[in-house]
């Protein structure tokens, strides 16, 4: 059996406080980023042996490799960017750790991204490549000049994004490793969980009243913390009075909804949580283990592995083995059997699997589920009963120090801070173990993050960063529910008082709830997206709808992205594309043929970056003997899937008052096999390097220098890139990093009021 030391530096499992970024020092930046790297290092020295690290804990995840080197690489990539860095450690691994997986669906192809038979390096190189950028950052911090504060435009910056997010993938990798086969892993040294049967018995989960009151939710942008872009903006609420639980519902308060079958009752659950626990077969929490063979979620080559099996939770019922609970009758999960009562778990025991071992019940600690098992145990509790918004668990928190005082107001830069949060213990605690906020509610930071109701949105003023635009936008779409709070293993940003996360509803994190009763029906707000989001493969979704005990605020995306995914934008689309002969991107495709001709460009790959619905791919695609074609927009990119498969996409113009139905097509569809299109939100390294790049949608984007920034590291010796731009784009304007201009026009077209501007640019160091 193999097992490497992963290990770069020092076993630890002690987390520093986050960095001010009005005085630090390069002695402590050094510190926090090499504190950041050990403890990310030393969770996955509970892993056995090397052969683990290929292994499935999440069917929708990676294998754990992909996450222990993941981090290393953003360091890099980020690093690119900011230019603290101008040469790549490993582009290879560069490329191969850089994306992970976002599932739509839980039912979504396994690691569909690289697939299982994916070969992925040893575990010891993958170590010595995590060595070399440890250095190498080490080397950074000492040899760059340091302007204080740090602020969001500093290159500093993308240095402290790196450190926070590894520190967030410390806790999703706890998550999967969590979720392994209890056998293949260990107890780190040091690991220590908190008591679970001492102290005071919590008792019941009684409901506290609030007053109504006014909150304000946003980060300052001259804050002197690192900050993700979602923290900032302002959004000031009007909250009444409402009641909640003081605790979080607790593992005792969940088992009665388990006992009473309440997974197998369909009026508990959205039509969203019922498909998914449908396609789970479970029937109690993920991190709960019983004797009955239940699914594990598992992928690879553990599809068919179960945590629950008879010798975890050894015991008799009526005189009988209770593997099958002592029913003779059971069915495929080993639950009862047709006319022995059916649905719950009304005698089953159960267990509990923390990080690295099974153990027994801490029915006072909080339970951790998912969204649509929080809403399915509100249900339960009555149509009065629903999730918190996010401006109530602010209200819950109490009264906090104002910003103005400095870091000192966040509870993460705080001494001796009590509450379990920070890697004080490895694993929740008693709900009761700490004390009570101002407002009087328990755990309102640490423990476990905690469920809410609201949809995942920018807060108003939201500007995306431009070292990462894409980590906050794509979740802007009313399919991530957000989770506030921190648990346990929260550290750094993701402890923060500022701190706002979110994840599919579907999905595993250490993350429980706790319910609120509203003094008035129909009058505390929860703020849901409504903007309309096209999922490649899906198509539109439907979002549940809140239960009828909340005012419901529908807001629009705070991702503009998404404001074209609807039929509307896509007919004006295809008639901008496919009206007639003398379309603009017909004009400009021509145009960017004559050019690459005129500079003897290598017709091996284009890279065509806002394609929309793929006319002027089609038509680069003469020239060139393979095109990427990227877009934002889902919408686009499947009418542009659709005519390539020699299909035609109606569209509708308007001639004499009368609408005409046309057809958008190619007809000499000879060279249309030869683009690849795809919908990203950033250009990866994978991606690979190019003789000519495109950027038509510079009118579109967010962040145009997100992507501007990429452009020189991708083209192959001789390349060009030709920026097209009808909104003002222009030489003056443009500083594409690392190109130099060598070339400019305008071009006029058919439907449009003003040229556009076309500039030409090549690298640096090829221009004689």
């Amino acid at each position: 059996m193999q097992r490497t030391n992963v290990l770069t530096g020092k076993l630890t499992f002690t987390s520093l406080t986050p960095l001010d970024l009005a005085t630090c020092t390069k002695s402590e930046i050094c510190a926090y980023f090499e504190n950041s790297y050990n403890l990310n290092e030393s969770i996955f020295t509970a892993i056995k042996d090397d052969a683990s690290f290929y292994k499935y804990p999440d069917k929708l995840r990676l294998p754990l490799l992909f996450y222990y080197a993941h981090p290393a690489c953003v360091y890099i990539n980020k690093l690119m960017i900011s230019g603290l860095i101008q040469e790549r450690v490993n582009l290879e691994y560069e490329a191969m750790f850089e994306t992970g997986v976002d599932e739509m669906t839980w039912d979504d192809t396994e690691a569909s991204r690289l697939g299982e038979k994916f070969a992925w390096p040893p575990v010891a190189e993958v170590t010595e490549y995590r060595r070399k950028v440890r250095n190498l950052i080490l080397k950074v911090i000492n040899d760059t000049p340091l302007h204080l504060p740090v602020t969001l435009d500093s290159p500093w910056w993308a240095l402290m994004m790196g450190m926070e997010h590894e520190r967030i993938h410390l806790e999703t990798s706890s998550v999967l490793i969590r979720q392994l086969p209890v056998d293949l892993v260990q107890k780190p040294e040091g690991w220590k969980y908190a008591p679970s049967e001492s102290g005071i018995p919590c008792g019941d989960n009684k409901l506290i009243e609030t007053d109504e009151t006014v909150v304000k939710i946003g980060k300052p942008y001259n804050f002197p913390s690192y900050g993700w872009d979602n923290e900032y903006g302002k959004l000031e609420m009007r909250v009444p009075r409402f009641k909640a639980t003081k605790y979080p519902i607790t593992n005792q308060e969940f088992r009665e909804f388990v006992r009473e079958g309440g997974y197998f009752e369909k009026s508990y659950w959205t039509d969203e949580g019922w498909k998914w626990v449908q396609h789970r077969q479970c029937s109690h929490p993920t991190f709960w283990v019983c004797d009955q063979g239940c699914k594990s979620g598992c992928g690879g080559d553990l599809s068919n592995f179960s945590h629950c099996k008879p010798s975890e939770v050894e015991h008799l019922t009526n005189g009988q083995n209770a593997y099958c609970n002592g029913h003779s009758s059971t069915d495929g999960n080993g639950h009862q059997g047709e006319g022995e009562g059916g649905g719950g778990l009304t005698k089953t025991h159960f267990r509990y699997r923390a990080m690295f071992d099974v153990i027994n019940m801490p029915w006072d600690w909080p339970v951790e589920v998912n969204y649509h098992e929080a809403k399915a145990f509100s249900r339960w509790m009555g149509s009065e009963y629903r999730l918190p918004t996010e401006a109530e668990h602010h209200v819950m928190r109490g009264e906090q120090l104002h910003t103005s005082t400095g870091t000192v107001c966040d509870i993460i830069f705080q001494d001796k801070v009590k509450q379990n949060i920070n890697m004080q213990y490895g694993s929740s605690s008693n709900v009761n173990a700490y004390g009570p906020s101002k407002a009087g509610f328990y755990d309102m930071f640490g423990n476990v993050w905690e469920w809410v109701e609201d949809h995942f949105n920018g807060l108003p003023g939201y500007k995306p960063a431009f070292y990462y635009e894409d980590f906050s936008t794509p979740t802007f779409d009313g399919r991530h529910n957000m989770i506030l709070g921190g648990s346990w293993i929260s550290t750094g940003d993701e402890a923060s008082r500022f701190a706002r996360y979110a994840f599919r509803r579907h999905f595993f994190q250490h993350c429980g709830f706790r319910l609120v009763k509203a003094a008035k029906m129909e009058e505390t707000p929860v703020r849901l997206v409504n903007t309309e989001v096209f999922i490649l493969g899906l198509g539109v979704e439907g979002n549940p709808d809140v239960d009828k005990n909340a005012q419901v605020i529908k807001v629009p995306s705070t991702n503009r992205h998404y404001y074209l995914e609807t039929l509307q934008e896509l007919q004006h689309m295809l008639q901008f594309e496919y009206s007639s002969e003398k379309t603009y991107p017909v004009q400009l495709m021509q145009l960017a043929m004559d050019i690459c001709q005129q500079n003897d460009i290598n017709t091996a790959r284009a890279l065509h970056i806002g394609c929309a619905t793929g006319r002027g791919s089609f038509i680069l695609a003469k020239m060139f003997n393979e095109v990427l074609a990227v877009d934002l927009c889902g919408r686009y990119l499947d009418a542009a899937m659709t005519i390539q498969q020699r299909r035609s996409v109606p569209f509708y113009e308007k001639s004499n008052s009368k609408k005409i139905q046309r057809e958008a097509s190619v007809i000499n569809c000879d060279d249309n096999d030869k683009v690849t299109f795809k919908q990203l939100t950033w250009l990866p390294n994978e991606v690979g390097f190019f003789d000519f790049i495109l950027f038509q949608s510079i009118d579109r984007v967010m962040v145009p220098q997100a992507w501007l920034c990429r452009f020189w590291e991708l083209l192959c010796p001789g390349a060009l890139v030709m920026i097209a731009s009808g909104d003002g784009w222009d030489h003056n304007n443009l500083k594409p990093k690392g190109l130099s201009l060598v070339g400019q026009m305008t071009l006029s077209y058919d439907g449009m009021d003003k040229p556009a501007d076309v500039t030409i640019w090549a690298k640096q160091d090829t221009i004689q």
